[in-house]
């Protein structure tokens, strides 16, 4: 399944500036997720990360993460309209650098879920120009 920006705006309540997420190339709900995010030169954060060698900062590629995620896991219908909230990060691992103007491609799996909580925890990974480039797993809450 393939969705545009705005159809993914349709499921999670992110938006600009803070919507890190532009595509869904593939996913099947419930399992496992593809998106993609341009990383635009234009954005604000490069002034000053870092001037003359700007690079996306780390919390940007977790971001990206957990919105991969949030699509996954609020496509499920028992999700579906819920808020989701951030409750851990583990194994964070930042292999390559992510510059302006890349576009990632995200990967996210679901590990393990508590349905009885609303808790799941996905997998995810990070590819630049085809390379793992950040490695980790996000733990989210749906509220």
């Amino acid at each position: 399944m393939k969705l545009s920006k705005e159809e993914i705006k349709a499921i999670i309540p992110h938006r600009d500036p803070m919507l890190l997420v532009d595509t869904v190339e593939e996913m099947e709900a419930g399992d496992h997720i593809v998106t993609t995010f341009f990383v635009d030169p234009a954005r604000e954060i490069f002034k000053g990360h870092f001037p003359g060698e700007p690079v996306l900062p780390g919390v940007y590629s977790v971001e990206c993460m957990a919105q991969t995620a949030d699509i996954l896991l609020l496509s499920a219908e028992r999700y579906a309209g819920k808020i989701p909230l951030f409750l851990g990060i583990n194994n964070v691992r930042f292999l390559k650098k992510i510059l302006p103007g890349d576009t990632i491609e995200i990967h996210a799996k679901m590990a393990s879920e508590r349905v009885e909580k609303a808790i799941a925890t996905c997998s995810a990974e990070v590819y630049n120009h085809g390379e793992l480039a950040v490695t980790g797993d996000v733990t989210l809450a749906m509220r």
